[in-house]
């Protein structure tokens, strides 16, 4: 499905999850902006709020899922999490093995960090000490498993260094194996096993607490990053930091059928539902948009989905975008100042 650009007026078809919080304004901006483009985009929608969840329960999950698997492809706003983890919940129920999340520095966002980073994360989306809420031994002690499997670990490993492959990059898998010798040390093995499908990508392999100060030291040493499931989280959240915002990361979740080829993608922004500045029209929504423009790229709109990243790029080093990165737009103004830049891209 990725890859491949889709004639004019073909209509794909787009399952939409709203969430809580900010997730209103952040769909009037992407609604805004499909709006804007040259696709055909038909969003179904699904409320996973909080309020519908605890109406529906599980059925909302079935629909959800059966959406899902039919469109392939969907858009997620930011969801509350209370009894359970809708992120967790979705990634059971439709396999999800991996997450991608692209960090790079912006010009015109304010940064205490001075180097310039390019990242592509890969993180496992399923398994370590995440899958396993734990339980007390007694009164004084507390215990819980960490979870590797070899199958979202092989998944990420493909997609990794696919990625890499099409796009001239390196890849370094990152984990703590001298010290967790089973799990990460398997992890690594499994990683190091489909390196060989792929000799004309660089695989170099780093201890994780040296990697988050080498990446801090050398940015430009790393390019695509494979880790297991925390570990990425833990990067993906400090690479944000590094680049000034976490407002402006976007991420794919991706499962995958039985000959490796992508069965569901859903692309979501990385922040939270902010519920102190909702209904205010204060919100960023480059990560939102961000998500919009990799959902194009994914569904075979390159064209426009480039188009639409650059001017959200154009439009951040400009000045004009939201309080948080450095401008004084509302969050409708911002989108308004990104799309205003559209056609200057969308003609190139």
């Amino acid at each position: 499905m990725a890859g491949a650009v889709v004639e004019a007026g073909v209509v794909t078809r787009v399952t939409e999850l709203r969430g809580d919080g900010i997730g209103a304004e952040l769909r009037a901006a992407v609604h805004a902006a499909a709006a804007a483009l040259p696709v055909e985009l038909d969003f179904e929608p699904i409320d996973l709020s909080l309020e519908s969840r605890r109406q529906r329960g599980a059925s909302l999950y079935d629909e959800a899922e059966e959406s899902l698997r039919r469109n392939r492809v969907a858009l997620k706003y930011p969801t509350a999490t209370e009894d359970e983890s809708p992120n967790a919940e979705l990634r059971r129920r439709l396999g999800f093995s991996v997450i991608h999340r692209p960090v790079m520095s912006i010009e015109g966002v304010q940064s205490n960090f001075k180097g310039e980073v390019f990242l592509h994360i890969i993180r496992v989306a399923t398994g370590g000490t995440y899958d396993d809420p734990g339980r007390m031994i007694g009164s004084d002690a507390a215990v819980s498993l960490r979870i590797v499997e070899r199958r979202p670990c092989h998944e990420a490993a493909r997609y990794a260094f696919g990625w890499a492959q099409d796009h001239g990059l390196t890849v370094t898998s990152s984990s703590k194996h001298t010290i967790q010798r089973t799990t990460d040390g398997f992890f690594e093995s499994i990683v190091r096993d489909v390196s060989r499908d792929f000799p004309g990508v660089t695989h170099n392999v780093e201890l994780f607490d040296a990697l988050l100060a080498k990446i801090i030291l050398k940015p430009r040493d790393f390019q695509v990053v494979l880790c297991l499931n925390e570990y990425g989280d833990f990067l993906s959240d400090m690479a944000c930091g590094l680049t000034g915002s976490l407002g402006t990361g976007a991420s794919g979740t991706y499962s995958f059928d039985a000959q490796g080829a992508t069965a569901v993608a859903m692309f979501d922004p990385a922040g939270g539902t902010a519920p102190d500045i909702a209904g205010q029209d204060r919100c960023n929504p480059s990560a939102a948009l961000l998500a919009l423009a990799m959902l194009l790229d994914h569904t075979g709109h390159p064209g426009p989905g480039g188009a639409l990243r650059q001017a959200l790029l154009d439009s951040i080093a400009a000045g004009k975008s939201t309080p948080d990165i450095g401008g004084d737009l509302s969050t409708s103004a911002f989108t308004a100042a990104v799309l205003a830049r559209l056609p200057d891209h969308l003609d190139r």
